[in-house]
């Protein structure tokens, strides 16, 4: 009985952490890892430390990138310091205003702070087509490691079940 419960629970976790990946009032990878964290607790035999602290460093190293991915989305772009800054808070201010926000604020952080430096309207909108780009590419970075460490839960309950 404990047995299915913390499965179900592993199952759950990994499942809101896919979710989480798409709003950002989930914290998806931290979510999917302690679905992992679950499994090494209870079957500590299953995964070593070693891989803990690893899937740990990559799921900090996500929620970083998460944040700083629109700004360099700007910068590859050729957009400015204002743009990359826009762009940054855009994407907090964004965070408030779900399920739009989150798409809007970014482009329009750094389309505005492009302007406030005195690029044109071109200039202004490449940049913020860059941090949109980059926004996209941060939300399909967390899903990718959220889809890894489900993989990685269903091979340890495949295992389980058959042992």
């Amino acid at each position: 009985m404990a047995d299915a419960l913390i499965i179900a629970a592993i199952l759950c976790l990994n499942l809101i952490g896919i979710i989480g990946c798409f709003i950002p009032m989930l914290p998806g990878p931290p979510i999917s890892y302690l679905a992992l964290c679950l499994i090494y607790f209870n079957y500590d035999d299953e995964i070593s430390g070693m891989a803990m602290i690893i899937y740990g460093v990559i799921t900090v190293m996500t929620l970083i990138l998460d944040y700083i991915i629109p700004s360099l989305g700007v910068k590859y772009f050729g957009g400015t310091k204002y743009g990359k800054w826009g762009s940054f808070i855009g994407t907090v201010i964004g965070l408030s205003y779900f399920p739009i926000g989150l798409i809007l604020g970014p482009f329009l952080g750094a389309f505005i702070g492009e302007l406030i430096g005195r690029a044109s309207s071109r200039e202004a909108l490449k940049s913020g087509i860059g941090s949109l780009l980059g926004f996209i590419f941060g939300v399909l970075m967390k899903f990718v490691v959220c889809i890894y460490f489900l993989c990685l839960s269903i091979a340890w309950m495949w295992e389980f079940a058959l042992s």
